[in-house]
């Protein structure tokens, strides 16, 4: 480019060094998207989904026996509603098979608790709310990776104004409860982070 001469010719350069760099940054990145794809490809031992669970594919099925009641107060429904919920949540998040007997990964367990009780105080000495609290143990066996294995509790609660007696709001603090102690449960069991 000896022909030119003037104020443009710096401005030539600098653009021609531009997009050299350019070229060797996309040169870059795909090198680097090669080498993470074949790793990814070729390393990975645990399988991963996009709930964030993973789980050895060794492990083929999961099952669910039946969370049996024995808080001080019974709520009927509620064991069945823990049940059904922790069945659909590892079906929707994971590729596994669901079997009646006793699967790779086994969920049994038991409510032990189930009670409301004032929580804070208004001024005139008299509850202002109240919570609603649910606690479930839970015994996982993985038979695959028995280190993964636990038994614990899990507890949730909510809040609701005193003003409301708890048949008003029992149904839907209930379902919100236990959504998020069957997410605890799935997360300790599958998300090993």
């Amino acid at each position: 480019m000896g022909f030119l001469k003037g104020p443009f010719t710096e401005r030539l350069k600098s653009m021609e060094l531009i997009h050299k760099n350019r070229k060797n940054l996309l040169i870059r990145i795909l090198i680097l998207l090669v080498i993470c794809g074949s790793a990814i490809i070729t390393g990975c031992k645990i399988s991963y989904s996009f709930s964030g669970a993973s789980i050895s594919p060794a492990v083929k099925t999961f099952s669910v026996q039946y969370f049996q009641n024995r808080a001080s107060l019974v709520q009927p429904g509620l064991s069945q509603l823990i049940t059904n919920t922790l069945i659909d949540k590892c079906r929707s998040q994971t590729n596994l098979n669901y079997l009646n007997g006793i699967g790779d990964a086994n969920f049994e367990g038991e409510i032990t608790d189930y009670n409301t009780k004032p929580y804070t105080v208004a001024a005139d000495a008299r509850a202002a709310s109240n919570r609603f609290t649910i606690t479930v143990k839970v015994k996982f066996t993985n038979v695959i990776d028995p280190d993964l294995s636990f038994d614990q509790s899990f507890s949730r609660y909510e809040d609701y104004d005193s003003n409301l007696d708890l048949s008003q709001v029992e149904g839907e603090l209930s379902e919100k409860i236990v959504e998020a102690i069957v997410e605890d449960i799935f997360n300790q069991a599958f998300v090993n982070w």
